[in-house]
């Protein structure tokens, strides 16, 4: 049985930075629950050890995942404190247990700094949005690991059929 890494928000934990969670009301996240699929992770509090609530962060000049794991960007919260340390620890952390589970999909939380597949802020803390990758979603991909956002799990079912044949 394929396992699936999926932000924690989304399964209710109460992790995001503002305390609150993104819980998903998807048939799909609920069937795989039942079945024993789902891995829940939160790289930012259960990998980096950042604390909930804790100040929101983005990535400078909407830079995306793999500058800040090249060292080319930095991870900066709204006071400008400098959790590049954190978001790389925790995007670590997620990589190691989807290896140790044998994942090969994760359905992270779409817009954050850690998780966001298709779009990040940009870094201004004005809430705009920019094509890119949070620095979890990155690694992962970096691993082979394939990222569908919460928008697409009927991709992710697809994706999951075909490495079952």
């Amino acid at each position: 049985m394929e396992r699936i890494l999926v932000s924690a928000c989304l399964m209710g934990q109460r992790v995001r930075y503002d305390g609150g969670a993104k819980t998903s009301s998807d048939e799909l996240l609920a069937a795989w629950k039942a079945e024993g699929r789902l891995v829940p992770f939160c790289a930012e509090v259960e990998g980096g050890g950042l604390p909930v609530p804790r100040p929101a962060a983005e990535i400078e000049s909407g830079a995306g995942g793999a500058a800040v794991i090249a060292g080319a960007a930095r991870v900066l919260t709204t006071g400008g404190d400098d959790v590049t340390a954190a978001f790389l620890s925790g995007a670590q952390a997620a990589l190691a247990v989807a290896t140790s589970f044998g994942v090969r999909v994760a359905i992270p939380k779409e817009g954050s700094p850690s998780c966001g597949a298709l779009n990040i802020y940009d870094g201004t803390f004005r809430g705009r949005r920019t094509p890119g990758q949070g620095v979890t979603t990155a690694l992962l991909e970096l691993h082979g690991i394939k990222v569908f956002t919460e928008e697409h799990i009927a991709d992710a079912a697809a994706y999951l059929r075909d490495l079952d044949r």
